[in-house]
């Protein structure tokens, strides 16, 4: 073995003190971003989607400005909850998002089909590719904090997120079934391997509150939040109902309307991170 330079870059030893390149991509230059939340889960139909939504709604609450990066390319639905159809527009310099009633910014593929139901059926690097030009080619302007709304799993998008966009922090959403503590600790193994800090947990459908005497059911069994959140020494950042109300502001495209502060503790993380500089 020769003698060590500490010049990892000429060097293609696998040695303990390696220190790995830095695979982050740059935003497009005229972006201003501040914080990056990336809201994940281990398994799909958790409601991720529905957790990026409100959160985002709720930082902006605050009066922070803010942006969704809709990185589920295959099953993208952030659009429709915000009551956006129109098409985004592009040059060739950049590709801007598209703003909500409220003042979101947002960027999905849907936003670039000409017919929004129409399927992508791409292969993964193509998608991953395409997320990845969400972050480099979409001018998100001065966004104090960018939500990207992950595809479930560990595979080609949520390792190109990582490994290409700066993370700031992500948020873990899971259900009350048994299965909580497999997507818990898929996402906690993943994030811990790319060196991502891990907010919370947020726990969706965790009951059902009953119109007549307000008592909370949980419709899928007692909750093992707590215990799965202390195992991993992670705070529960927030729970979220089944609540037809919120159900219908989502179908209606008016989730900037809703009404509940289920994700204050989420929210008072997410703006702890400070605002800090642009990327």
């Amino acid at each position: 073995m020769s003698e060590c330079t500490h010049d990892c870059s000429t060097c293609g030893e696998a040695c303990a003190s390696r220190t790995p390149a830095d695979l982050h991509e740059q935003p497009h230059a005229l972006s201003k971003i501040g914080k990056v939340i990336a809201v994940v889960s281990g398994k799909g139909g958790v409601g991720k989607s529905l957790v990026t939504a409100l959160t985002a709604v709720s930082v902006r609450r605050t009066g922070r400005t803010v942006g969704i990066l809709d990185a589920d390319i295959t099953g993208p639905s952030v659009p429709k909850m915000f009551g956006v159809t129109g098409r985004a527009e592009a040059d060739e310099q950049a590709i801007y998002p598209v703003r909500s009633k409220l003042g979101t910014d947002l960027m999905s593929v849907n936003l670039l089909l000409e017919n929004p139901s129409d399927p992508v059926i791409w292969r993964g690097p193509v998608i991953a590719g395409a997320v990845k030009q969400f972050w480099t080619d979409v001018v998100w302007g001065d966004d104090e904090f960018l939500f990207v709304d992950m595809p479930p799993g560990t595979g080609d998008v949520p390792l190109t997120v990582f490994q290409s966009i700066p993370v700031d922090g992500i948020l873990i959403v899971t259900t009350p079934q048994e299965l909580v503590s497999m997507i818990v600790e898929k996402a906690v193994k993943m994030a811990e391997t790319m060196n991502i800090p891990i907010l919370g947990i947020v726990e969706n459908m965790s009951y059902a509150v009953c119109p007549d005497c307000g008592k909370e059911i949980p419709v899928f069994g007692e909750s093992r939040l707590p215990e799965i959140a202390a195992a991993h020494g992670l705070p529960v950042l927030g729970r979220i109902p089944m609540n037809p109300k919120l159900a219908v502001a989502c179908d209606k495209g008016m989730v900037e309307l809703f009404e509940g502060d289920w994700l204050q503790p989420a929210v008072d993380a997410i703006l702890a991170l400070g605002e800090g500089q642009a990327q």
